[in-house]
């Protein structure tokens, strides 16, 4: 069921008028807005075209954060990084951390917000991150920063839709050398609902909370696993709903919210139902996260940010 539905919702024609569709609702958005104005949390999306951010990339408050990793050494040229952003990049700025032996998890709040400050951003500033867009799971570093921005109470943050394939396909100014950031104090507060412990699986499994895994499907039946997750399998009675039907690489576009609702409903999913995400370490997690929360307005999915690696490490929990 899950197969055909994947199937039939990314058939490359209706894909290809959808993103056409999309482009053109945003870029008649952008020509609404004559003067910059100070960011509002109602007039933010979740998402952006490149040719929003064209538009907008110098306006006052908006600060971008290119996240690629090893921009240098590619075929870029003289010219690799996009007009007014700061570069932090998803696998070496301190996005994540080794946290009691579980990799890939939240740094502490203080340190994380001192990385988001040190790259000149506020309260009042509307984030955009831009990754390179190849793939879902390369986009899921897009979605794991937005999700920290969210966790922190940030409420003004974007991803680049498609990120860099987009923005150079669309002509977005190229520069030789990133912003030069000046560090100021990024204030938080942290929303713990976004975040689920082991405690809250455990919960998960006494109420009846959804529990969705967002790898590949290989992983979720245990026919393979990740190096940092101890046994192959998953959480008992987890549902599946793969991070790769979220993302077309193809197109280089994120799944449309109809497109998220079908693949929820396919896996037993109701709209507004409470529901956990995990993946092996809280990185595809993310965008499950993202599709259900964000894209689909489900405001009751939380992440579980230490997934199998930390639920996988004590013998003693049951595994599928």
């Amino acid at each position: 069921m899950f197969a055909m539905a994947e199937l039939k919702l990314y058939d490359p024609v209706k894909l290809c008028r959808s993103v056409q569709m999309r482009f053109s609702s945003f870029v008649a958005a952008a020509m609404l807005v004559a003067v910059p104005v100070a960011v509002q949390a109602a007039d933010v999306t979740p998402l952006v075209t490149a040719e929003w951010l064209k538009t907008h990339a110098a306006d006052e408050n908006i600060k971008i954060i290119d996240i690629r990793d090893e921009i240098e050494g590619t075929d870029l040229g003289e010219l690799p990084y996009i007009a007014d952003a700061v570069v932090a990049p998803y696998a070496s700025a301190g996005w994540r951390t080794e946290v009691d032996g579980v990799p890939g998890q939240i740094p502490p709040e203080e340190q994380i917000a001192g990385l988001i400050g040190s790259l000149g951003i506020d309260g009042d500033d509307h984030v955009v991150i831009v990754p390179w867009g190849t793939d879902s799971s390369e986009f899921g570093g897009a979605t794991r920063v937005y999700w920290t921005f969210k966790y922190l109470g940030h409420e003004a943050v974007s991803i680049l839709d498609g990120g860099w394939r987009q923005y150079d396909a669309q002509g977005g100014e190229r520069v030789a050398q990133p912003a030069t950031p000046v560090a100021v104090e990024f204030p938080y507060e942290v929303q713990p609902q976004l975040r689920a412990t082991t405690p809250d699986v455990l919960a998960a499994l006494e109420n009846g909370t959804k529990l969705i895994d967002g790898r590949p499907n290989e992983q979720f039946v245990g026919q393979s696993k990740s190096p940092v997750v101890r046994v192959a399998g998953t959480i008992p009675g987890a549902l599946n709903i793969p991070h790769s039907s979220l993302y077309s690489g193809e197109f280089a576009s994120f799944a449309q919210p109809e497109t998220v609702a079908a693949l929820a409903q396919g896996v037993g999913l109701a709209d507004g139902e409470n529901n956990i995400v995990f993946c092996n370490t809280g990185h595809w997690a993310s965008i499950a996260w993202f599709a259900l929360s964000e894209v689909a307005g489900n405001k009751n999915t939380t992440m579980y940010d230490g997934s199998m690696a930390e639920w996988a490490a004590d013998p003693a929990r049951p595994i599928q």
